[in-house]
């Protein structure tokens, strides 16, 4: 018999089982980890987002969007939002938007087609939101935005749940 031979079977079976376990936890932390579940997304002075692309891990409950502004520019001026749609619904929804003003952000109070949304922010200031992955399809396509009047042009990206 070796040194290291258990004596006792139902105690080395007790002994496996816990090493199997401690295994599994470890995978699977190791897995929760790999879903990053939130993204920080820069906004400019020259109207632009520093990303065109965000992916949305399908195993993400929750997905939050922190927006950042970088430049100097007041938001009466140069204001940035995020805002997520359908990607049918981003320019009607920024069409929409425009008569609400920079006090509303840019979007009509209580429109069911914006899926989450930042307020307005200026130089140097920052807003995020939160909302359920289960708010979105994996067969429909999305879209971000900023609503501030004339910046959809330049200021878009995608939404792709992965």
């Amino acid at each position: 018999m070796s040194q290291y031979a258990f004596s006792n079977p139902a105690l080395e079976i007790h002994m496996f089982a816990k090493l199997v376990a401690v295994s599994l936890l470890t995978l699977a932390s190791g897995q929760l980890l790999a879903a990053e579940c939130k993204v920080t997304v820069d906004s400019t002075d020259q109207m632009s987002f520093n990303t065109k692309e965000i992916t949305i891990d399908k195993s993400c409950k929750q997905f939050t969007v922190e927006l950042t502004h970088s430049g100097n520019l007041p938001k009466n001026v140069m204001g940035h939002n995020w805002v997520l749609t359908t990607e049918a619904n981003m320019q009607p929804v920024a069409t929409d938007g425009m008569a609400a003003g920079v006090d509303k952000d840019y979007l009509k109070a209580s429109d069911e087609r914006i899926i989450a949304h930042t307020k307005i922010i200026g130089a140097g200031e920052k807003d995020s939101v939160t909302f359920d992955v289960s708010k979105l399809k994996a067969d429909e396509k999305y879209s971000f935005f900023c609503s501030f009047p004339g910046h959809i042009s330049m200021m878009k990206g995608t939404v792709v749940l992965k």
